[in-house]
């Protein structure tokens, strides 16, 4: 089917989705054509053939308006309807599911509020926590249900993308060949010390048929719960990537914004429902790579632009260009370490401290009462019985924190754990999972009033944690030995013992992000 039919079909359109005798609004992107009408939106694919996508034929077209409804429908059913045919029942008539031969087709979708989108969001200043974790689990659940593609090799899945990169800046002005030639190496070398570990999860089936284009803008709220929307249909290969890697788009997007607690909070809460430890040190190089992506994509576009947009595409390809090449800067392996009695604020402080430490997006916090009920198979918000702290569990928890703080360490990561550590024997047993090579150790111990544990443990909302004021008052009784930890009040607020720890001073300082 030739372009110049298209016209002739859009024309058709206008009129035959019109509702309430309101015009239709017709928005064109370089690969569709869309057309909003009412509470309805139709996509329609244009015919074009481009070095990621053929649609120059119907039955291609056609058969990505079906792989749409498919693969959305996962995660968006209630947004993705059906496929709307348009068949022509005489020479130049078209009609909307008629008995002739069809000649496109349309995706029908339900529209939401734009200002829903993940993308209006963050820019109003809406984004909370909560949210954050629904994200997380729902990213975590579509990766689950992503079909493995056990025939892609995890390292040239990556290298693939270098190549891409690097052909793309060469087609642009906007980087100088230096530039370009340093990041080049930087993610060369980056690859080098990732391949066993790539081509691993390749092979455990952690590369699959994901998202591909999984940022703010391709995500909105329905009824307060996220949607993934929008994935790359027309597009197998660029679709198929090791899972974090389809996470890495979205937390580089946090990260660029500026959001880099919520960027640090996805990744921890999306690691707690998968459970996929060993990918963590693959992160910062995805993450390098998402924005390096976004950055040679800008720079081309920047060429067809108009002045004024010109020089905010080359701005904006200057920014991820840099971040790139920030988050390939490598950081000592750390393991820092929070303890205290039930009340004290340890979680809230790791929560505060995590996106400061290491290689974006920040430290894997370890946190006891998270593990305690991962290791029993309930959800975090679940309250375990009296038997799930027996001291034989407690035990087998603290050394189930050490034995991960000291994965994360061997690979080059850095760490928060977070728990009570009221006992000498687990504050020695984490303190030697840092031992060897050049890990570095802060023990912090937070100091309170009695009177203040009691009234926080009381005021609490319901959480993770289940200690009340019974499991507080053991805690009170019994002797705590002697505390090496460096000790802080936790009477303070959260920002001013984040300003005591930044201080030079104090050895903690030293691998923390001053940029964030």
């Amino acid at each position: 089917m030739l372009v110049q039919d298209q016209s002739a079909i859009v024309a058709f359109l206008k009129e035959a989705l019109r509702r309430d005798e309101l015009p239709v609004e017709v928005i064109s992107t370089h690969i569709s054509i869309i057309f909003l009408s009412g509470d309805r939106a139709y996509k329609m694919k244009r015919a074009v053939k481009l070095p990621y996508v053929d649609f120059s034929s119907i039955e291609a077209r056609l058969a990505a308006c079906h792989k749409e409804i498919e693969f959305n429908g996962v995660t968006a059913p209630e947004t993705y309807l059906r496929v709307r045919l348009i068949t022509e029942e005489a020479a130049g008539h078209y009609s909307l599911d008629g008995k002739g031969p069809t000649r496109e087709a349309l995706v029908e979708m339900r529209r939401f509020d734009q200002s829903a989108l993940l993308d209006n969001v963050a820019r109003s200043g809406g984004l909370t926590p909560q949210m954050i974790n629904s994200l997380a689990y729902a990213i975590a659940r579509h990766h689950r249900g992503a079909k493995p593609v056990d025939t892609v090799s995890g390292r040239k899945a990556v290298s693939s993308v270098l190549d891409i990169n690097e052909a793309g800046f060469a087609t642009s002005n906007v980087f100088s060949r230096e530039e370009v030639r340093e990041l080049t190496s930087s993610f060369h070398r980056s690859l080098g010390s990732l391949a066993d570990i790539l081509e691993q999860r390749g092979q455990e089936g952690k590369v699959r048929r994901c998202h591909g284009d999984l940022h703010l803008r391709n995500i909105f709220l329905l009824n307060g719960e996220p949607r993934l929307f929008d994935c790359i249909e027309f597009n197998d290969q660029i679709a198929t990537s090791d899972v974090l890697y389809d996470l890495a788009f979205l937390l580089m997007d946090l990260w660029h914004r500026g959001e880099y607690t919520l960027a640090n909070r996805l990744m921890n809460r999306y690691f707690d429902e998968t459970d996929d430890e060993e990918g963590f040190e693959t992160l910062p190089f995805f993450l390098a790579l998402r924005a390096a992506v976004r950055a040679h994509v800008l720079a081309t576009s920047a060429a067809d632009a108009q002045s004024q947009q010109h020089d905010n595409l080359i701005k904006e390809a200057r920014s991820y260009f840099q971040l790139a090449g920030s988050m390939l800067c490598e950081k000592p392996p750390r393991l820092i370490v929070i303890g205290g009695l039930s009340g004290s604020g340890k979680t809230t402080l790791a929560e505060a401290l995590a996106p400061l430490v290491g290689a974006a997006p920040g430290a894997r916090i370890i946190e006891s009462d998270r593990l305690r009920k991962a290791l029993h198979g309930v959800p975090p918000e679940t309250r375990l019985p009296a038997a799930a702290y027996r001291p034989d569990i407690s035990a087998k928890v603290y050394r189930e924190m050490a034995w991960r703080a000291r994965l994360h360490l061997k690979a080059g990561g850095c760490v928060v754990v977070d728990g009570v550590f009221d006992k000498p024997w687990n504050r020695k047993l984490i303190e030697e999972s840092c031992n060897g090579g050049e890990r570095i150790f802060q023990g912090i111990w937070l100091d309170a009033d009695p009177a203040l544990l009691r009234r926080r443990v009381n005021d609490r909302l319901r959480g993770v944690s289940d200690a009340g004021i019974e499991v507080l008052e053991q805690q009170l009784d019994h002797s705590l030995g002697a505390i090496e930890w460096k000790r802080f009040d936790a009477g303070k607020p959260t920002n001013v013992l984040i300003d005591e720890l930044l201080r030079p001073q104090d050895a903690i300082a030293e691998n923390f992000d001053a940029s964030i």
